[in-house]
């Protein structure tokens, strides 16, 4: 379950921080399972026999994600999770949800009947808790019944979404919630990225949102990340924040303790670290892959900072440097990173290798799609020289680069 990095950036997101957390009460499983203890196969231990209205005697086919929006801010990715409620807003005020189903990232390296896909708007549900609360739990209901349980790699909502179709969801859904649901709202989201530095909020609380390459927080010769969040910890005169972007938030800072935790933040350069983030670095993102992850093929958190910097030369040549790209990198196709909704996406195929994808869009509201295969460093920055000359000659006005590298690689490509 995740909602907007900052809950209490306006009383909107405070109201949908409430909404989040009822959705996690109403989902949490009601079994006594982790209460039966086992010793050389003979249960010791027991409890009485549970009821559990929402999983049964299962639990859902495979994972189940859920995310909250609030537009203009796609901050969330609220279209890469299973489950996506979407705010409608007029005149200041939630009015409503989008309920969007059927979003995941993973796939199988060579099977197409394994494939990311973008959550589908279903459905509007005015802002009744009761409803939309009903809502949300009908369709992991609908899951729970029509999941593909025979095969794991099929068996997340997505599939379940493409293989009845949204008609039938929506009928489903209404029949099982016992109310008739409007079509889905006009929403318009403008960013996704981290907004970096200081803000105060409604209030009067403030929040530092730091630069976090790739999620690590550690302690190397030239940055003390740990040391000083640590420091900051301790006196117990903030608290902290992950991002879905894999960046910090130092956050619920009072007014009179700020200059004692900006005097840390800057003594240990992390004020600066954050504001020398390039837009290209600063949206980036990568998954653990080697050395922690089991299912990697190759590297990705390790190696994109150095990736990176080449890249930056590339977007330097070519007077490129203040563009904001969405890059992402993961070490296998499973999709940790959300690579498929990037403008630019590298998946691990083997050690030092990686499918290059283009055209994703710069909102995620598109995914991209594989442009090369297996491609090393030298190839990789190869295509990039090559794809921004191209972008900074031929871009019309106002272009980003996923929607010029769609235009120009993936759908002339279809055409053809």
């Amino acid at each position: 379950m995740c909602t907007t990095s900052n809950p209490v950036a306006s009383p909107l997101h405070e109201e949908v921080e409430v909404l989040a957390n009822k959705i996690a009460d109403l989902l949490l499983p009601k079994t006594r399972g982790y209460y039966e203890i086992w010793l050389d196969e003979e249960k010791i231990a027991d409890k009485s026999q549970e009821e559990d209205p929402l999983y049964q005697d299962r639990y859902m086919p495979r994972k189940f994600k859920i995310g909250i929006a609030i537009p203009p801010v796609n901050d969330v990715d609220i279209l890469t999770n299973d489950l996506g409620l979407i705010a409608i807003v007029e005149g200041g005020k939630i009015i409503g949800y989008n309920i969007c189903v059927g979003g995941g990232m993973s796939t199988t390296h060579g099977n197409p009947d394994h494939y990311a896909r973008l959550a589908s708007p279903l459905a509007y549900v005015e802002n009744d808790e009761a409803k939309v609360l009903k809502a949300v739990y009908e369709v992991l209901t609908i899951q729970r019944d029509y999941g593909n349980r025979s095969d794991r790699k099929l068996a997340r909502l997505k599939y379940t979404v493409d293989r009845l179709g949204l008609a039938w969801w929506r009928e489903e859904l209404e029949r099982r919630s016992g109310f008739a649901m409007e079509d889905p709202k006009p929403f318009h989201f403008t960013s996704r990225r981290d907004d970096y530095g200081w803000a105060q909020n409604h209030h009067g609380l403030w929040y530092f949102t730091m630069f976090v390459e790739n999620g690590r927080v550690l302690d190397i010769p030239e940055l003390k990340m740990k040391e000083a969040l640590l420091k900051i910890a301790e006196s117990g005169k903030a608290a902290f924040r992950f991002t879905s972007s894999q960046n910090l938030i130092v956050a619920d800072i009072k007014p009179e303790d700020k200059a004692f935790v900006e005097n840390i933040l800057e003594s240990y350069g992390l004020v600066a670290h954050t504001l020398r983030a390039t837009k290209l670095r600063g949206n980036a993102m990568a998954c653990v892959a080697l050395n922690t992850c089991a299912l990697a093929l190759a590297e990705a958190q390790r190696y994109m900072p150095s990736l990176l910097t080449k890249v930056e030369g590339i977007l330097e040549k070519h007077g490129l440097q203040d563009e904001e790209l969405i890059m992402r990198m993961t070490g296998c196709p499973n999709g940790c990173a959300r690579p498929y909704a990037a403008e630019i996406g590298f998946v691990g195929t083997a050690y030092g290798r990686y499918n290059l994808h283009y055209g994703g869009d710069r909102l995620g509201l598109r995914l991209n799609k594989i442009y090369k295969e297996s491609l090393d460093e030298a190839q990789i920055l190869a295509e990039l020289d090559s794809a921004f000359a191209a972008f900074k000659a031929e871009r019309t006005e106002g272009e980003t680069f996923g929607d010029f590298s769609y235009r120009k690689y993936i759908a002339a490509a279809a055409t053809a």
